[in-house]
């Protein structure tokens, strides 16, 4: 059986690859910055580029300079969250999460190691907490990535956890033995939670979202300050979100007693 990779269109997988070159630390890049990173000679890079400027998915700066992603592919990003089932039935339990709490609720797919943020929505307080739509989070430090990593087949963890983890505050775990203590507890109890590990004065708790085979596909956490997320209120939050997500799920075809 052939490798997929072998039906392969060159200039396809060179115009991703460019595309894949823009990221929050490298939002606006040049022609001759794009080459190199890629591995293109400067001219053909800028045929491709210019291609994908002509269709909408690269623009240029305002100084004509330099090049970012362009807005077509927000519009194809919301195309593809607007037709995710998880999505359209979490939102109704997110808008009752809100009502019941007042805390911000997200919605997270896990991805590349990473929580991809699809759906976020807030409450009423002034002081809110929230990633948003679109955005990526590390997953050793987040409730929701926690819950991923606690689920991942083992060989995809000891991946994951043999590359450096990151130490965003002075809570995050950085030990890998110290992060499978903690995600045991995490499979124990059903849900995940951040204690100030990704920033400080931040508290977050999460439940995750099952489909037909019983696989996690998705996982929503309500974050806030802990002047409001008291650690008792985290466990009665906790509790909500894990029957909310069972509903989800249920709706998505799970079944628990099989």
């Amino acid at each position: 059986m052939k490798d997929p990779q072998e039906y392969n269109v060159r200039a396809v997988e060179r115009a991703l690859q460019i595309l894949g070159c823009f990221d929050d630390e490298h939002p606006e890049r040049g022609v001759s910055e794009i080459a190199q990173e890629v591995g293109l000679h400067k001219a053909t890079a800028h045929r491709i580029m210019t291609t994908l400027l002509n269709f909408g998915y690269l623009e240029r700066t305002a100084d004509e300079q330099k090049y970012r992603l362009g807005v077509y592919l927000a519009d194809l990003g919301s195309k593809v969250i607007r037709r995710m089932d998880v999505r359209r039935e979490a939102l109704p339990y997110m808008v009752q999460l809100i009502e019941q709490w007042d805390e911000t609720c997200d919605l997270g797919l896990f991805d590349q190691g990473q929580v991809f943020y699809i759906e976020v929505m807030r409450g009423s307080h002034t002081l809110t907490i929230a990633a948003a739509a679109g955005q990526r989070l590390p997953a050793h430090c987040t409730a929701s990535g926690k819950l991923f990593l606690a689920y991942l087949p083992p060989h995809e963890l000891d991946a994951l956890l043999s590359q450096p983890l990151v130490s965003y505050t002075d809570k995050t775990i950085t030990e890998p033995n110290r992060l499978r203590q903690q995600l045991e507890v995490i499979r124990q109890q059903g849900y995940g939670f951040d204690d100030e590990e990704f920033e400080a004065g931040i508290r977050a708790v999460s439940a995750p979202i099952r489909n037909h085979e019983g696989k996690i596909v998705a996982a929503m956490s309500v974050p806030g300050p802990t002047s409001r997320m008291t650690l008792d209120r985290v466990v009665e939050i906790a509790e909500a979100l894990k029957g909310a997500m069972q509903a989800v799920s249920r709706r998505l075809g799970w079944n628990p007693s099989v």
